[in-house]
């Protein structure tokens, strides 16, 4: 298992567009990605769980991503927040 923390920077946090573009990228691995803030967890390929997470900006998120290509999810999940959230 791979796990990296963030910080939410987008000013309205993860709202619709990116948690769109964030379930797109985690549907191109086999990996499980899970996102967890506050004790609540959302899998990351399911877009609803994601925007029901309600991340704001300046809230830190954990990241786990366990599976067969979890190192190639792990660094293209982690540039995606970097890039975009």
């Amino acid at each position: 298992m791979k796990k990296f923390s963030y910080t939410v920077t987008d000013a309205v946090g993860i709202h619709a567009r990116p948690a769109g573009l964030l379930v797109k990228e985690a549907k191109k691995y086999a990996s499980k990605i899970v996102i967890c803030k506050d004790g609540r967890t959302a899998e990351a390929g399911k877009l609803m769980a994601v925007m029901g997470l309600g991340v704001k900006c300046g809230q830190t998120v954990e990241v786990e991503i366990t599976g067969e290509d979890e190192d190639a999810a792990y660094e293209a999940v982690r540039a995606f927040f970097e890039k975009n959230l």
